[in-house]
């Protein structure tokens, strides 16, 4: 159970605080409701860039790790289809630095061409390393736009095209942060060794007086739904073949959800999961294969990917696959099995809860849902469900119909 509080600032800023007098730490976690599903499709990649730009210098603040690294500080930041996170840890005692080093950054970037520059140069970089070079790293750049076709997920957080990212100006720069940083598109949680009373005043402090900004009406394209097999083959220099399969789901807040969360620990999640024991164990088809769901707030994939064996045809292993995919269909799971994925999954979500960091972005996450008290219910969500949910959810989501395919084949 995560006990919180909740207040909102006058300018929109929502603060949710967790107080946890157990750690000698406190954490400062910021979540702005931004994501790549937001860019034009024309200049993708701007959310993630802009990530590394926060890091860039403030308006009163040149240099943001400085100050944090000298009171004992870490902090990191992500950003997603749908949301990009910035978060701190520090001794509670400091906890004043994080309010400071935040506000600022919200309040106004430096704005600087020279560091525009040189986040531009590093996220070019950094998509030539991991995507570009590494084997395998292409493999979700080809996924996005096989599986969407009008819904902005159809590009990766990375972006579409290096050239999207290598064209960023100042202007867009400034008129990104004018849309999205700032308190009416923010979500703070402030846990640890903190009190209510603390946080309010600090808040008021640093936060209050920054201006409100106007929250973005969304008006995304839905997808329609896929009523015919995608497939796409390539050919890449890597060590073996490797068998993508992706199928739409529903998003974050729909009633199955959590079913089909279960389902694909189910086929995947383990040495004990069915597409493990099926496909490595017995037939020896593959070399490593998992199931898996994106998590997205919109209607996301549900995702089988795996690498197969020296001299297995990826035709076999991909009829080995569906084999098992009918079965699921067309069987109900065993009580008991279903039991020990629930098991599995409960306990994986107590344990991420032992961190308070882990606890802090939680609550911001529910509430970007509509409700931080989710974070309490998601054992009970896991527990309610039941064998026909997983075998009509199965029949929903695992028709081939609503597959897209990618054969990602070894040159050699």
């Amino acid at each position: 159970m995560i006990n919180y509080h909740r207040f909102t600032l006058t300018n929109g800023l929502r603060v949710l605080v967790h107080e946890d007098p157990s750690t000698p730490l406190a954490c400062i976690n910021i979540l702005y409701d931004v994501g790549a599903r937001d860019e034009d499709p024309n200049r993708t990649g701007f959310a993630h860039l802009f990530e590394h730009l926060m890091f860039g210098g403030s308006v009163n603040i040149p240099n943001y790790d400085g100050p944090l690294q000298e009171v004992g500080g870490e902090n990191n930041a992500f950003t997603n289809n749908d949301i990009t996170n910035y978060y701190l840890t520090l001794p509670a005692e400091n906890i004043e630095t994080g309010f400071w080093l935040e506000s600022d950054r919200m309040l106004s970037l430096a704005f600087s061409e020279k560091s525009l520059e040189v986040q531009r140069n590093v996220v070019i970089e950094e998509y030539k390393q991991r995507y570009l070079n590494q084997p395998y790293g292409d493999e979700w750049l080809l996924l996005h736009p096989l599986a969407y076709k009008v819904h902005p997920y159809r590009w990766a957080t990375i972006g579409k095209e290096i050239a999207h990212i290598e064209d960023a100006r100042m202007e867009d720069v400034k008129d990104f942060f004018r849309r999205y940083y700032h308190p009416a598109n923010a979500i703070m949680v402030v846990a640890g060794n903190v009190t209510l009373q603390q946080v309010q005043e600090l808040a008021e402090k640093w936060f209050a007086s920054i201006p409100s900004g106007e929250k973005q009406k969304r008006n995304l394209p839905e997808e329609p739904t896929q009523k015919v097999e995608q497939r796409q083959t390539v050919h890449r220099d890597v060590p073996s073949d490797a068998l993508h399969m992706v199928f739409h789901m529903p998003g974050r807040n729909h009633p199955d959800y959590h079913t089909i969360d279960l389902l694909s620990d189910v086929l995947g999640r383990g040495q004990s999961s069915r597409l493990y024991q099926s496909m490595i164990k017995e037939s020896q088809l593959f070399t490593e294969i998992n199931a898996y769901v994106t998590g997205n707030l919109e209607p996301g994939l549900f995702a089988i990917s795996g690498k197969i064996k020296q001299g297995i045809k990826i035709e076999d292993a991909e009829k080995a696959v569906r084999t098992e995919l009918n079965r699921i269909i067309n069987e109900p799971v065993p009580e008991h099995e279903l039991e020990k994925v629930k098991n599995k999954a409960e306990s994986t979500h107590v344990f991420g809860e032992l961190n308070i960091l882990n606890r802090a972005m939680n609550l911001a996450f529910g509430e970007l849902l509509g409700d931080a008290s989710m974070v309490n219910k998601e054992i009970e969500r896991i527990r309610a469900v039941n064998v026909a949910e997983i075998q009509r959810c199965a029949s929903e989501i695992l028709a081939p119909e609503n597959c897209s395919i990618l054969y990602y084949l070894s040159k050699s």
